[in-house]
């Protein structure tokens, strides 16, 4: 059995790549490559090749299994998880496969393109069955960054008509909500405290010098409030602290993602004489 190439090397990106970056260079390889533009005897294969990799590196669990495990983790042969291509439908010489369950379209939700069709409409005006389809206004609704990741409902006007918005929580910026006269996409706002990755979130705690070297216990923000957390005694600037289960309900599956909390440690800009005299006892103990 042929090996397969590194998903990595497939999209021309290294493994430190940013979510933007695989993104853009998909992209190109998209349009050079697409069998309908390309007559090369491989373009095919490699067309092929290119969306399989995007879609497990621009998926951040399944990124992540692969930097573990590289292909064995989606071979079912090798008891480590299931194959994330488990469908697909077939049209002409091309097979499109998809991730997901109940719906076919699930491992595109919240991405850049909401189902399969999307990205030949965007990048040759089309879709691979030959045929133009009929777009269904679209319109764009924003959000703030916590009635993202706890959900939230909108009544908005559209054409004279009211409508109810039903927004799920983690969808992102992007998320595309389908209605049967129009679809929605979700502008969510940044925010102030909390930075998100996919349904993992990031905040800075500025730590006071002193807990940092005594240790102590500190109140830290999250999507729910405030939680506390243990500082340890000689605790390094910039330590990271995973709380599990504390970031973004994902899409259409259980569970959520992580909050990380990242310790900045505060470095007095100005000290009383007493304060420099104990730095300068504690120096010379050393």
């Amino acid at each position: 059995m042929p090996t397969k190439r590194d998903y990595y090397e497939i999209l021309g990106v290294s493994k430190s790549a940013t979510k933007d970056q695989i993104k853009s260079a998909y992209r190109k390889l998209a349009l050079q490559l697409h069998p309908d533009r390309n007559k090369a005897a491989d373009a095919e294969t490699k067309f092929k090749e290119i969306n399989e990799a995007y879609q497990i590196l621009s998926d951040q669990e399944k990124r992540s299994a692969y930097d573990q495990f590289g292909h064995s983790a989606f071979d079912p042969a090798s008891g480590m998880g299931s194959n994330p291509f488990t469908g697909g439908f077939r049209q002409g010489p091309f097979t499109y496969t998809y991730s997901g369950g109940g719906n076919p379209f699930e491992g595109f939700a919240g991405g850049d393109f909401n189902d399969p069709f999307e990205i030949f409409e965007s990048f040759f005006g089309g879709n691979p069955f030959g045929r133009r389809t009929q777009r269904k206004p679209r319109y764009g609704i924003s959000i703030s960054f916590m009635e993202a990741a706890k959900g939230t409902t909108k009544t908005v006007e559209i054409d004279g008509k009211k409508h109810t918005i039903k927004i799920p929580a983690g969808a992102d910026d992007g998320t595309r909500i389908r209605f049967e006269e129009f679809d929605v996409t979700v502008n969510a706002q940044p925010d102030s405290t909390f930075k998100r990755d996919g349904y993992d979130v990031f905040v800075d705690y500025d730590l006071p010098l002193t807990t940092a070297i005594l240790g102590g216990t500190i109140e830290v923000p999250t999507i729910d409030g405030t939680v506390k957390l243990k500082i340890r005694p000689g605790t390094q600037p910039n330590t990271m602290v995973r709380l599990q289960q504390r970031g973004i309900q994902r899409l259409q599956r259980s569970g959520r993602g992580d909050e990380y909390v990242r310790l900045v440690v505060k470095i007095p800009e100005k000290l009383s004489r007493k304060q420099k005299e104990l730095i300068e006892q504690f120096s010379t103990t050393e």
